[in-house]
């Protein structure tokens, strides 16, 4: 079983940066309460500088996976994104789904 507690220590992301790779880590593998984890790390620039697009791309990931938390935070986050912020949000969503294809259904 995994660890997926990553929203417990993210208060110790200000001061410890190195602690954000094992959360995007697990993110990229698809782990959604990690994905959550990495937009909200972006989005209040814990361990990193705030980036809103990474913010939105990472929740959306997270949404798409069922989580409502995320849907709430995007929304919130959304209204504070440019135009450049959306569309890069847009390019990196582009860039995953180049590499990491969506599952094929087997029936």
């Amino acid at each position: 079983m995994a660890d997926n507690n990553y929203l417990k220590d993210l208060i110790l992301l200000r001061n410890d940066p190195s602690k954000v790779a094992p959360i995007r880590d697990a993110a990229e593998r698809g782990e959604m309460d990690a994905q959550y984890a990495m937009g909200l790390i972006y989005a209040e620039g814990r361990g990193v500088e705030i980036d809103l697009a990474r913010a939105h791309f990472w929740l959306s990931l997270a949404i798409a996976q069922g989580d409502t938390d995320a849907d709430q935070l995007r929304n919130i986050i959304g209204s504070q994104m440019t135009d450049a912020e959306f569309d890069a949000a847009k390019d990196l969503a582009i860039a995953h789904r180049t590499t990491h294809p969506a599952p094929t259904s087997q029936h």
